[in-house]
């Protein structure tokens, strides 16, 4: 998106301006024809007045040099001219008249209307309306500047503000007083935009933060190891001790930077592969994996076989993930049973649960709620996130559902679709 970046303010005030001259432009034609018009209709009055009673005085039997004396005025000049070619009464000379003829019997009488009184009042009003226009268009571009740099004192307010956290100067807001005109909703989507930026930010510096601690203690385990490793003499019954921690804890570490790889992917937009996956023959051979770690567990898959459109190694990863946690939260003795239904799937177990007010915050990164017991078992406190974003990469989601007992997830999928031919262990 490429902004056009122009000043607002000159925008503002040269269209404003714009539309004054128009409006005044338009004025003045439409005065100025108004005043013509009305003009011509009152001398086209005032003629036929002196038309209709010169008719009727030589009707009467009025002389023409009397009703010629009589008719004439200041601004009105009546001629009449007889049968034998004599006129009688002064015709103008010079000026602007308008001139009407009229035949009354054998005797010719032409009516002069004296029109340059009009024409100079027509000109000084246009003259007036110039003047009075151009006027208003400079008081008014003088107002506008005062006026729109006050209008637009919320935009410099929010450049200034822009400014300052760029700065590094956080936690600033506009605050709006009112969020149902142009400005106030700009300036709510405006804080709405910082705090969710600077949630983000923090966020991000915690969980760098967090992983950087994660990353530290595998760490510092292999150098510590490693250095024993170096200074043990080559006889020593305590290197091959030494050898397996050195492994451990560089596994620890490899396994930790695979899930932060996994969840930068992730946020990155990964693109997943696209196949069709039956859910339940996922789930039996989930359950199939997990016998083989732990022949004695009691784990069972059951429902209907769906399928639906996603990358089959990465629900596999889910799935794992959340029977691996199931079983380390149920210990040897647990049961957890995987349910595939036409929304998805759920993984439960019998085991201590989740309390309520931790099965949204479990989903967060590098949280354990069993801090020392993850720790122990390699677990970084990933696992869940990145299942979350997985689900969440294929439409869906992954949540913790409330149970009678234990924990139960349940994962819900788009387009899930039951499969013709179900498949059997």
């Amino acid at each position: 998106m490429n902004l056009r970046t122009v000043s607002l303010r000159r925008r503002v005030a040269v269209s404003v301006l714009l539309v004054l001259f128009l409006v005044l432009v338009a004025l003045v034609i439409s005065v100025d024809r108004t005043f013509a018009g009305q003009s011509s209709k009152d001398v086209d009055g005032v003629l036929g007045t002196t038309e209709t009673r010169a008719v009727e005085m030589l009707k009467n039997g009025r002389r023409p040099a009397e009703v010629a004396g009589v008719l004439t005025k200041r601004n009105i000049h009546v001629t009449i001219e007889l049968p034998n070619g004599t006129t009688v009464g002064s015709a103008p000379e010079d000026g602007q008249f308008e001139r009407k003829v009229r035949n009354v019997g054998r005797n010719k009488v032409t009516l002069y209307a004296d029109t340059e009184a009009i024409s100079q009042a027509q000109h000084r009003l246009r003259k007036l309306l110039l003047i009075l226009g151009l006027g208003a268009i400079v008081i008014t571009g003088l107002l506008i500047v005062v006026v729109v740099r006050r209008a637009l004192a919320p935009l410099d307010a929010m450049t200034s503000l822009a400014q300052a956290i760029a700065d590094g100067h956080r936690g600033g807001r506009l605050n709006p007083s009112r969020t149902d005109t142009e400005l106030g909703r700009t300036a709510a989507a405006f804080d709405g935009m910082l705090d969710s930026l600077e949630g983000s930010e923090q966020r991000t510096r915690r969980f760098v933060a967090d992983a950087a601690h994660e990353l530290r203690t595998p760490i510092t385990g292999v150098q510590a190891v490693a250095e024993a490793l170096v200074q043990a003499p080559v006889d020593s019954p305590d290197r091959d001790q030494m050898s397996f921690l050195l492994v451990r804890e560089a596994r620890r570490a490899g396994r930790l930077v695979d899930d932060l790889l996994a969840l930068a992917q992730l946020d990155a937009g990964y693109e997943m592969q696209r196949e069709s996956v039956d859910l339940l023959g996922l789930a039996e051979a989930e359950v199939a994996r997990t016998r083989f770690v732990a022949p004695d567990f009691d784990i069972a898959a059951e429902g209907v076989p769906v399928a639906v459109v996603g990358d089959g190694q990465r629900l596999a990863q889910v799935l794992a993930n959340l029977v691996d946690n199931a079983r380390q939260a149920t210990g040897p003795q647990g049961t957890v049973r995987i349910r595939v239904d036409l929304t998805g799937f759920t993984v439960s177990d019998n085991g201590p649960g989740v309390p309520e007010a931790e099965r949204e915050r479990i989903f967060d990164r590098l949280v354990r709620l069993d801090d020392a017991r993850d720790r122990r078992s390699g677990g970084s406190g990933l696992g869940l996130a990145i299942a979350r974003g997985v689900i969440r990469a294929h439409g869906g989601d992954l949540t913790c559902e409330p149970s009678e007992q234990g924990a139960m997830f349940r994962v819900v999928l788009p387009a899930v679709n039951p499969v013709a031919q179900p498949s059997h262990v």
